[in-house]
């Protein structure tokens, strides 16, 4: 381990973090993550990854932390010496920050230059990855790269063109080896239950099952690019292993709108999604992004970085999950209530 390198991922408990956590400690890095104080525990997603510290061949540490917290967080990159940093921390839904405007752009946005401060002040030498979001092209036609003009269309992604822009400000500043990731999106079994993509799959889940008969739905004719996020994850890393700091989109291309991914999901489960989905105009962003597609074409030229999976194979690999996972309830994290009484939104 003296020879390992050292990383320190925020948001660590997420979608993203578990598997950025997973992938890193397979190359052999020693892990470290922060996480959030709580009453209850929160890091079922990591819990399969985690070892007694106590342990000698322990190589995943949590600490606890925040992105609010500026003073904790240089004394944390002080004391682990990161050779790493991967910035996954933010309030990241989307619909959710039309409500919680001002909680989102202190955690998504004022929480990076905190971080990016911190590993200035601590003379931490090291490499800054900043998860970007293609929710920053908002209104900009398709497709987007990194060329693209910003348009945000809500208060998430204005608080990621802010951290977007400091990322950069840093780099040129301060000569910092920083990076901006701009990932479109990007979906698994670990998406939140609250997601627009992990709301159907559950749903097919518990319908199948015969658990419940509708989920409803806001827009269905938005447009995203959906890829995998176990892919995602690794070109996070690669962007950190070239000469020179730069931002990358990372993305599909696929065109696949929300009813798509209903149909899709729905058949592979026998069933047939006009039969179950309901719309309620709750789900309804303020404003709204119609379409958002990816053009990758750099990351494939300068990191090598080429995703499988699109969007018809991942909705088939979560509807599988959803319903092993209801096939083994009380057994597995996944299960939580009824997916009927929770929002579906976009992920980044």
């Amino acid at each position: 381990m003296a020879n390992s390198k050292i990383a320190l991922i925020t948001g660590i408990t997420g979608q993203d973090g578990s598997y950025l956590a997973e992938f890193l400690l397979s190359k052999g890095y020693v892990v470290h993550g922060l996480i959030r104080r709580s009453s209850s525990f929160n890091t079922a997603r990591i819990d399969h990854l985690y070892v007694d510290p106590h342990d000698p061949s322990a190589r995943l540490f949590l600490h606890y932390g925040d992105l609010s917290d500026g003073a904790r967080l240089v004394t944390l990159l002080a004391s682990i010496q990161p050779d790493e940093v991967y910035n996954l921390g933010a309030q990241s839904h989307v619909r959710v920050s039309f409500d919680e405007p001002e909680h989102t752009g202190d955690t998504t946005g004022i929480g990076s230059i905190r971080l990016l401060e911190a590993v200035r002040v601590a003379g931490i030498k090291c490499r800054f990855y900043q998860a970007s979001s293609s929710e920053m092209f908002g209104a900009s036609p398709p497709p987007q790269n990194e060329e693209t003009v910003f348009y945000p269309r809500s208060p998430y992604g204005a608080a990621k063109v802010y951290a977007y822009w400091v990322t950069r400000n840093y780099r040129e500043a301060y000569g910092l080896f920083a990076v901006n990731g701009i990932l479109f999106n990007h979906e698994s079994p670990r998406r939140g239950e609250t997601f627009v993509t992990r709301k159907i799959t559950r749903a097919v889940a518990r319908i199948k099952a015969g658990r419940e008969r509708f989920v409803y739905m806001g827009n269905l004719d938005a447009v995203r690019d959906w890829g995998y996020a176990p892919e995602y994850v690794e070109g996070m890393w690669r962007m950190l292993q070239v000469d020179e700091p730069d931002d990358y989109v990372l993305a599909t291309g696929g065109r696949y709108s929300v009813r798509d991914f209903l149909h899709t999901a729905f058949e592979h489960a026998g069933l047939n999604w006009e039969d179950h989905v309901r719309f309620d105009e709750r789900y309804l962003r303020p404003t709204e992004v119609d379409s958002l597609i990816g053009d990758a074409s750099k990351a494939e030229s300068v990191l090598g970085w080429k995703p499988k999976v699109h969007a018809p194979e991942l909705a088939r690999i979560m509807v599988d999950a959803d319903i092993e996972s209801l096939s083994c309830e009380g057994k597995s994290w996944i299960d939580v209530p009824s997916v009927s009484s929770l929002s579906g939104e976009m992920s980044r």
